[in-house]
């Protein structure tokens, strides 16, 4: 979700109980949308005390791997079945703005098509270097994305318990996770060398001291700002941020964003925590759609049906990304190597890597267009059915 998620809606203003029914569906909120992250630390210490740090990665590292089959790759799937769903009428239909169109044909056509050209070149040029800067890309487009999708958090569940953003603490905010986002991808300083993504060894530019120092400093400005900010629009409106919405910001900046690898287990799962936290909204947008066609003059199928086919064709359509069809191009292009034979820089398995990397950074537009205020399709966060959840 993007920097630009949902405003307050009038109607909702006074709706202070809008997501709830009591603590109980607050609190498992709280853990959908990062506060697992908190339960799951003294978990991954315990493990590390029981079985040592070498066990308790492996351990994690396997569930990591086997839970992006049902996490992870449905993940960035079921963003493709909200994106490209009427794309006609998305692309040229008159029901949205020519910005709007605009920034969906480019989303939608502009960069595959560019990828795609990206990924066909290093293909045929038999360059790990060009897929390799396609690599360093991504490394570098994540932290916006989970940074973005952080605000997203705050500015829906605020929203969700009537509670409005003011422009004051948007901008504090924005540049907050901005910030730890530069901060991210420069820590920790490092010379250039030799890296391997999915079996792909290119070269990574240098991360300089003085980038780190740089992006630091910028960060601590912005953390004393943000601080100023929420402390001085409480006591000029009247109340403060909700401190769950607040909290999954939080987590997302500085424990899945800033320090990922503070923890040496957690931080296999901290892409499954993302991909929940993401889960959660694409449920509650969807959920209200359901609900709302349940009923007149279309009387469609009931919303379980409709979340378990989308839930379904999520699954079936990350396999098919992210394993399916890799694996059957890297057996027909690629091969397998002789037994003796060293793999070139390439690997064994360049299509996986290719569309692992092609899918993630496609994944990062295609969300900076759906969770947009501007796009009608969210307006279900912003209808009264909300308030009846």
């Amino acid at each position: 979700m993007t920097a630009e998620t949902f405003p307050l809606h009038d109607r909702l203003r006074d709706r202070t109980a809008a997501a709830t029914g009591g603590w109980r569906p607050r609190a498992v909120e709280f853990l959908l949308v990062g506060g697992a992250t908190l339960v799951l630390f003294p978990i991954a210490w315990f493990l590390r005390a029981v079985v040592g740090l070498d066990d308790a990665e492996v351990a994690a590292g396997f569930l990591g791997f086997y839970g992006a089959y049902v996490i992870n790759d449905p993940h960035f799937a079921v963003t493709y079945l909200l994106f490209y769903k009427d794309a006609r009428e998305r692309a040229f239909g008159s029901t949205r703005s020519l910005s709007q169109r605009v920034r969906y044909c480019l989303s939608a056509f502009v960069v595959p098509a560019v990828l795609a050209a990206w990924v066909m070149s290093a293909m045929i040029l038999h360059s790990a270097q060009t897929l390799g800067w396609m690599i360093q890309l991504m490394y570098l487009t994540v932290g916006w994305h989970y940074v973005k999708q952080g605000f997203g958090v705050l500015a829906v569940l605020s929203m969700r318990r009537g509670v409005h953003v003011t422009s004051r603490e948007r901008i504090a905010i924005l540049f907050h996770c901005y910030a730890g986002w530069a901060f991210a991808w420069a820590n920790p300083s490092m010379p250039a060398g030799e890296f391997e993504e999915k079996g792909v060894v290119y070269s990574a530019l240098a991360h300089p001291r003085w980038l780190e120092l740089a992006t630091g400093s910028v960060l601590a400005v912005s953390t004393l700002a943000l601080i100023v900010a929420l402390f001085s629009e409480a006591r000029r409106v009247g109340r403060w941020l909700p401190l769950a919405p607040l909290s999954g910001l939080l987590i997302t900046v500085w424990l899945w964003t800033i320090f990922s690898s503070l923890d040496p287990v957690l931080r296999y799962l901290i892409p499954a925590l993302h991909s929940i936290q993401y889960f959660y909204f694409v449920g509650l947008m969807k959920r209200n759609e359901a609900r709302v066609a349940e009923g007149a003059p279309t009387f469609g199928r009931p919303a379980s049906v409709r979340l378990g086919f989308l839930a379904v064709s999520a699954l079936a359509l990350g396999w098919f990304l992210f394993r399916g069809m890799p694996t059957v191009l890297d057996d027909l292009l690629v091969g397998k190597i002789k037994r003796g034979q060293i793999p070139d820089d390439l690997g064994e398995t360049p299509y996986f890597a290719a569309f692992f990397v092609a899918v993630s950074i496609h994944h990062y537009f295609m969300d900076s267009v759906i969770w947009r205020q501007d796009n009608p399709d969210t307006r279900s966060f912003r209808d009264p059915v909300i308030a009846s959840d």
